[in-house]
């Protein structure tokens, strides 16, 4: 009986040494301060990490009311007034656009980020791969971008879900 107790303590302290996903720390790998096609500043990114996972969010203000489509794009450059200098969307598997693309999305697709009549407003996500894979991809030569489009993505159309003009975009920097 004393043995079956001690051992039965023991595990219970055991396992309360483990961490879910969601207990493990974050850590910061990279921040982004996104700039509007006048040059002022309307808000953040940042890629966080919780062991092999990768998380970005991102926080706007000052951009028109409604929803918007957030990409990521393949070149570290925003140069106002189009953010043209971005290039395409982060695609390094060669697929199609969209969610509801059955040939698969770009690692560059994230979800739509509604904004209030404040311009405000928040998206958070969780990237398709993992950590070992995604940080060569986001953090090489030439950088990456996160972009800010006029209209909502319909996360179908290719090659960039009919999301319009570009209207915001930052240079993400490893922390």
């Amino acid at each position: 009986m004393k043995r079956s107790a001690l051992l039965a303590l023991s595990l219970a302290a055991a396992l309360s040494g483990c961490k879910t996903m969601d207990e493990q720390p974050s850590e910061r790998l990279g921040h982004a301060v996104l700039i509007g096609t006048d040059g002022t500043r309307v808000g953040t990114a940042r890629l966080l990490s919780r062991g092999s996972v990768v998380n970005i969010s991102v926080a706007i203000t000052g951009l028109p009311q409604g929803r918007h489509a957030v990409h990521l794009h393949t070149i570290g450059a925003c140069d106002a007034p189009d953010f043209a200098s971005a290039g395409a969307h982060l695609n390094p598997g060669g697929r199609q656009h969209g969610f509801e693309n059955p040939a698969g999305a770009h690692l560059g697709d994230l979800p739509n980020v509604t904004l209030n009549a404040a311009g405000a407003g928040t998206m958070s996500a969780t990237l398709e791969g993992l950590r070992a894979e995604l940080l060569p991809q986001i953090f090489d030569l030439d950088g990456t971008a996160v972009v800010v489009h006029q209209l909502a993505d319909d996360y179908a159309t290719d090659p960039s879900g009919a999301a319009g003009s570009r209207i915001a975009c930052g240079v993400f920097m490893p922390e």
